[in-house]
């Protein structure tokens, strides 16, 4: 089935010179609810009773949901203003399914039918749902106006208009109201407080023992012994206060790098803290989806926070055109985690300007053959920083050890955030070890093996037809889009395989999975297990 944005070809009864009433679509959802669900949902609704998407004037909500991404995404595809109601006003439309566990959640009987109905006159299709969305149509006659509600009395709405191709350059606002981002920005741009969790993470699809983990993205059989040892010897010392300038120099050193432009954290978790706590941003901007623990940091300093969103139809590529002009600090992963997505470095210099800050995740460079496209290095781009972990390859989530690689400046800024001693002597002592130039020479063979594997687990995917690959893939994971993935990856669960929801990353949904790279006998055996799930789960 087409989705409501690619229906409703022909002249008649479009918005220009069709159905003079035309059709109100109401939408109820749940948190995070994506925009393919959405649309999916409207075009089966429309489908069942014979009606299209071009007879659709107005999508109808109430108001707490008119920030909601994927509802505000899907008026945007199918070129329709987004109308919120206030409860007072939907709690008084008389509906024919009414649900009382719905009433005491939003204080509506049924959203998706009130807002359908509030200012139309015939329900032409009874709510129906989806996982985590409901949809009602109704009808409203000619010559009624958008807020003449049953009783004649108008309640107090709100409309989010989206950018036409009258009106292409519609500013982007500063987020300050919730309703400005739904309100100027296009579809794959938007700011939303509610939505996916942020903080959830793949180590969490791993509990509960047993299972081969295709959920985390860290390196299988490691750390190795020599770095194990190296990090135990170190004990002896822990009487002693950590001395970070060896590892730091090191550090320095493996880039080519005066010491002043390195700053060592706890991981690359905590140099996303220190930057929203210690970067002065007005306009914080992430490019998505991507790890989301950069916006969930910014969120939890105080900021408000506007998303990027690059689109699977794109191949996840960024335009940096996207990015808005005023924004002082910008978020991107390279390559992203979880697309896989390797950026060109020459279109992520364009990011770069005076007074703005650009921090790049490179997070999994290492594991990139050459680590091509890396800007770690870089000195003549303002307002560059650069992070680096040293958990994926080495296997040291554990410990906690990355780093940061900026402008001297920045790096004192950074610092003055941190906590006394804030990497552990152990830490330190892997970091150390880490970027001498035998473990740089393993892990770049690591790097060309999981692009050997890499590439057979593409091949056995590519064999069920069912299932998209976003791509190409150049990182230690790959994603995939299928239907009833949740149910797919529940079995896989059940056959002892840990797959990555991808519904928590913003501007994915239910229907993504991450999987990480894992040897061949490894992915072999997921292969069989992928196969019998999606047997199990026909689309």
């Amino acid at each position: 089935m087409t989705t409501p944005a690619a229906s409703g070809t022909g002249t008649s009864g479009g918005r220009a010179g069709g159905s003079p009433g035309g059709l109100v679509v109401g939408v109820g959802s749940r948190r995070g609810v994506a925009c393919e669900e959405v649309l999916g949902l409207i075009g089966q609704a429309l489908e069942a009773a014979g009606l299209r998407a071009a007879d659709v004037v107005e999508l109808a909500t109430v108001d707490a949901k008119t920030t909601e991404p994927g509802i505000v995404a899907a008026a945007a595809r199918l070129g329709v203003p987004l109308r919120g109601r206030t409860v007072a006003a939907l709690a008084g439309v008389r509906v024919p399914g009414p649900s009382g566990q719905v009433a005491e959640v939003t204080g509506t009987p049924s959203v998706a039918e009130a807002a359908a109905l509030y200012a139309a006159d015939e329900l032409l299709v009874p709510k129906i749902r989806s996982a985590r969305a409901t949809c009602a149509v109704a009808r409203r006659r000619p010559g009624r106006t958008a807020d003449a509600a049953d009783t004649g009395v108008a309640a107090p709405t709100t409309v989010f208009s989206h950018p036409t191709a009258s009106d292409p350059a519609a500013p982007v606002t500063d987020g300050a109201a919730p309703s400005t981002m739904a309100a100027m920005t296009p579809p794959t741009q938007y700011a939303e407080s509610a939505g996916p969790d942020l903080r959830h993470h793949g180590d969490a699809e791993v509990r509960g023992g047993g299972l081969t983990d295709l959920a985390v993205n860290v390196r299988t059989g490691t750390p190795p012994h020599w770095l194990r040892e190296r990090i135990a010897c170190s004990l002896g010392s822990l009487a002693a206060y950590p001395d970070g300038g060896p590892a730091r120099a090191a550090v320095a050193a493996r880039h080519g790098l005066p010491v002043e432009r390195v700053l060592l954290t706890a991981g690359a978790a905590e140099a996303f803290v220190l930057i929203a706590r210690a970067i002065p941003a007005r306009r914080p901007v992430v490019v998505h989806p991507q790890f989301t623990e950069p916006e969930a940091a910014l969120r939890a300093a105080g900021h408000t926070v506007d998303r990027v969103v690059l689109r699977a139809e794109d191949g996840f590529r960024l335009v940096p055109a996207m990015v808005p002009e005023e924004a002082d600090l910008v978020v991107i992963g390279n390559p992203t985690n979880p697309t896989s997505v390797l950026h060109p470095a020459a279109v992520l210099e364009k990011l770069a300007r005076p007074g703005r800050t650009l921090v790049v995740d490179e997070a999994f460079m290492d594991a990139v053959p050459g680590e091509r496209e890396a800007l770690c290095g870089r000195t003549d781009l303002p307002g560059l920083v650069v992070l680096r972990s040293l958990t994926k390859t080495w296997g040291l989530a554990g410990l906690r050890i990355g780093y940061v690689l900026a402008g001297p400046e920045t790096v004192a800024l950074l610092a003055e955030a941190q906590p006394l001693w804030p990497v552990s002597t152990p830490a330190l002592a892997a970091a150390e070890a880490c970027v001498e130039p035998f473990a740089l020479a393993e892990a770049a063979c690591a790097a060309e093996r999981i692009a050997v594997d890499r590439a057979h687990l593409l091949a056995g995917v590519a064999e069920f037809d069912e299932i998209e690959v976003a791509g190409p893939a150049e990182g230690p994971f790959v994603l995939i889009r299928l239907e009833r993935a949740a149910e797919v990856r529940g079995t896989l669960r059940a056959l002892g395989f840990a797959a990555r929801r991808g519904d928590t990353f913003p501007g994915l949904g239910p229907q993504w999975l991450r999987l990480a790279v894992r040897d061949r006998v490894t992915t072999n055996r997921f292969l069989q297990a992928l196969d019998l799930a999606l047997q199990a789960h026909p689309a």
